[in-house]
């Protein structure tokens, strides 16, 4: 059997992002891990990977940056020759909420630059890559971590929920542009999961959750996540593109 390609997962340090790029390892892809911060700065989350002899690179990278995008995908295809799955998983929150008639251009612009711009310009690089590489018939798979945030509206961080709104739309562009070339393309849609960036409103969650509001009454977790993106790059989502899977506890559920 030809050797699986890598697996890039970006913002895959903690979290999320991990804990994806923990569950590809285990469905045999070497990883691509990359942050902004130095390797030995990530070293307690690179001991699993060094512990179950997984194969991973680690990279350096802002990828809100062009020239780190290049790098990112340079070095993964010399180290493992074929980038076989790209996670969009990098994305930042807003420094403050706001409401929506005080939100400063520059959030916008911060925002906008890692939750958009950078997964745009990073699926363009890492999909003439694989175009490149990839063996006759085999496939390869772009997923996009964007959030229920995408098509629910708040109104203290408009910035991040039209980010995600307009990576749901790059997500369906990339996934007519590509099917062709038997590259597929999803999304993911987390709600609230317990994560760095969820514990400064880990009250107003926690209410929620004990008021009913989400269908399955507890906080999801970084693995639910994570084992959404496996299902989706597994071989037998071979005729499915173009889709995406809500992971929020059935929050999206309309209710009269």
């Amino acid at each position: 059997m030809e050797r699986k390609g890598c697996a890039i997962i970006t913002g895959s340090s903690r979290g999320i992002g991990l804990a994806i790029a923990k569950q590809l390892a285990l469905d045999g892809y070497p990883v691509v891990i990359t942050a902004r911060g130095t390797e030995i700065s990530n070293e307690r989350s690179l001991q699993y990977f060094k512990d179950n002899n997984f194969e991973y690179l680690y990279v350096q990278c802002d990828v809100s940056k062009a020239q780190d995008r290049v790098r990112l995908v340079e070095l993964s295809e010399k180290v493992f020759n074929k980038i076989s799955i790209l996670v969009n998983n990098a994305g930042i929150a807003p420094k403050e909420r706001v409401d929506l008639l005080d939100m400063s251009e520059s959030s916008f612009n911060e925002v906008m630059d890692v939750n958009l711009k950078a997964p745009m310009f990073l699926s363009q690089l890492v999909a003439k890559s694989m175009i490149k590489n990839k063996t006759e018939g085999e496939k390869a798979t772009i997923v996009n971590i964007t959030s229920c945030s995408s098509d629910r509206l708040s109104l203290n961080r408009g910035e991040y929920c039209m980010s995600k709104a307009g990576e749901t739309m790059m997500s369906k562009l990339f996934a007519l542009r590509l099917a062709e070339e038997n590259i597929l393309v999803h999304e993911v849609r987390p709600g609230v999961i317990k994560t760095d960036m969820t514990c400064s409103v880990k009250k107003k969650y926690d209410d929620m959750i004990d008021e009913g509001v989400f269908p399955i009454e507890r906080w999801g977790e970084v693995e639910d996540v994570a084992n959404a993106v496996s299902l989706l790059v597994d071989e037998r989502m071979s005729f499915s593109t173009g889709n995406y899977i809500d992971v929020d506890g059935g929050l999206h559920l309309s209710r009269l």
